[in-house]
């Protein structure tokens, strides 16, 4: 379980603003919605499994912050991200 590091440069190298990023907002809510999808399918299957909830809302709750920081800064982008991940927005 967890992103291997083949599919975690690959998500770096589709949501990077320039060659040296691998931290900005964009890319670590690219990365946490990777983690969610894993999570939630691992979940569906282990229902009692409450630690691993509570890690999920906990990494939910740090996208939605991230969001609102990537919404706030460049709506463009927002709206871009949110369509490419296919979530919802905040």
């Amino acid at each position: 379980m967890g992103l291997t590091r083949q599919k975690k440069e690959e998500i770096v190298k589709d949501y990077r603003k320039s060659d040296t990023d691998t931290g900005s907002a964009t890319v670590q809510v690219a990365l946490l919605t990777e983690r969610i999808k894993e999570l939630t399918e691992h979940l569906n299957v282990h229902k009692k499994d409450f630690s691993s909830q509570r890690g999920l809302r906990k990494m939910v709750g740090q996208r939605r912050r991230l969001l609102k920081y990537v919404k706030r800064r460049d709506l463009t982008a927002y709206k871009e991200l949110i369509q490419k991940l296919g979530i919802r927005g905040v």
